[in-house]
């Protein structure tokens, strides 16, 4: 699983920034969490092949006790809960502060291992200025620049130099060997009934589970079958630590939940029928498809709800969840045992089409045949032509097309060719990627070269 790196501090010395430069971008999934008023931001990143997961956090005042301060101290602990390191970051250019030394003893007494990360140090390398820093107890201070990206790869290379190395993902090899068990995973907001649905399985099977320890956070994998297939459960439901566990960690690890879906071959996406879809079912889901993952939702709790209530899930799931229109969606009881059966299907189904064998012949036909039935619009003085298409990938279904102008398809235009390769291939709850490559034209180069 992936290591997990939090950022933590006090205000304004730098957090946002290193966090910005750490994933290249300023995306990230946001933890919303009942009656608090601060969320703390979650994103992928990768440095020289190793792929982590970063914690942003906000201004951090470990002895709050009311209030908006309350809240972000609660964030900022939940995710030092959940971190394999913490980067506790400062500001160079205003020195030690005493709101420091209050971090770093509630750092001291959590037993995570702690980088200091002295942002703002330009051209500081061997300066004096660094010395008090030592003060805080907590080993050598690490000069940065997040605005410039100075030290920061230092930086991740001390972070991750205890930890074993990260496993080679391998997913295509993993999807078309049949003797490996299907990675599932069950991802959902809290008291969606993931739990209930893992029990009941493992009560249906009869199966002995047992823990395979893997990061800090001891995520759960059980092997079990069905069907006469072999699975491997990955269970996100609220597991508890070792030692202390903090409200928020109990409530819903977003950390737990990012790490199942990258290891999962298929994710079943449980929603609480009773609640309706909300932001972070939302969230979710969208992590999901930029993971490429195989997906199938699950309308848990559907025999409490009553006409209404469906009537608003179905407006939902068109509005909310329109880009997983490709997943089929299942009406379940986890607790009643009602609907499983549909729902194992589904799941093999998805499975099967994420790593489903599309020969080149074939797809070339169909590229061919939707040109003839729709030609792609001119754009300007460029139409683009479709000459010849074949599979770059499994899991998702990669579908690399050649020919020319291909920049200039539009998104309309692709979804229209997902859509014939979908109906074809008859491939359902697997998100499909196509790769559009265009030719050199050479009187362009010689344009560009003066002739």
């Amino acid at each position: 699983m992936k290591p997990v790196l939090a950022i933590v501090g006090r205000p304004n010395v730098g957090k946002s920034t290193l966090f910005n430069r750490l994933t290249r971008s300023r995306d990230a999934i946001v933890a919303d969490f009942a009656g608090l008023t601060r969320d703390r931001h979650y994103g992928d990143a990768r440095i020289d092949g190793r792929e982590f997961i970063v914690i942003d956090t906000g201004g951090f005042e470990p002895t709050a006790r009311e209030g908006i301060v309350q809240a972000m101290a609660r964030q900022t602990k939940a995710a030092v809960a959940e971190a394999d390191v913490v980067v506790f970051v400062l500001d160079a250019r205003t020195g030690l502060a005493p709101h420091d030394e209050e971090i770093a003893r509630f750092l001291r007494s959590t037993g995570r291992r702690v980088l200091v990360a002295v942002n703002k140090a330009e051209g500081m390398a061997d300066s004096p200025r660094l010395a008090e820093f030592h003060e805080l107890g907590l080993g050598e201070p690490i000069p940065v620049s997040a605005a410039h990206g100075q030290g920061v790869r230092r930086l991740v290379e001390a972070a991750f130099e205890h930890l074993p190395p990260a496993e080679p993902e391998a997913v295509d090899e993993d999807a078309c060997d049949d003797d490996r068990p299907i990675r599932l995973a069950v991802a959902g907001r809290p008291n969606a009934g993931k739990s209930t649905l893992i029990n009941t399985w493992l009560g249906e099977e009869r199966l002995i589970a047992f823990d395979q320890p893997g990061t800090t956070r001891d995520a759960i994998h059980v092997p079990f079958e069905h069907g006469g297939r072999r699975f491997e459960l990955i269970d996100t439901a609220g597991l508890r630590r070792k030692g202390r566990v903090f409200e928020a960690v109990e409530k819903f690890s977003v950390v737990k939940t990012l790490q199942a879906i990258a290891d999962a071959n298929v994710v079943v996406l449980l929603l609480d029928a009773t609640q309706g879809i909300g932001e972070q079912d939302a969230h979710i889901a969208g992590y999901i498809v930029d993971a490429g993952r195989a997906v199938v939702v699950a309308l848990n709790k559907w025999d409490a709800t009553d006409a209404y209530q469906r009537e608003m899930l179905e407006r939902a799931l068109a509005q909310r969840l329109a880009f997983l229109r490709y997943a089929p969606v299942l009406k379940i009881s986890a607790l009643k045992r009602q609907g499983l059966g549909p729902l194992w299907k589904a799941i093999g189904d998805a499975h099967a089409s994420a790593t489903r064998k599309l020969p080149t012949p074939v797809l070339t036909r169909l590229v061919h045949e939707a040109v003839q039935h729709q030609a792609p619009p001119r754009v300007g003085r460029f139409r683009p032509k479709l000459r010849y298409a074949h599979q770059g990938g499994m899991n998702p279904p990669i579908v690399v097309i050649h020919g020319n102008a291909l920049e200039h398809l539009g998104d309309a235009y692709r979804r229209y060719l997902e859509g014939r390769l979908r109906e074809h291939f008859k491939l359902v709850g697997t998100p499909v990627r196509l790769e559009l490559r265009s030719s050199q034209n050479p009187f362009d180069r010689d344009k560009a070269r003066g002739r």
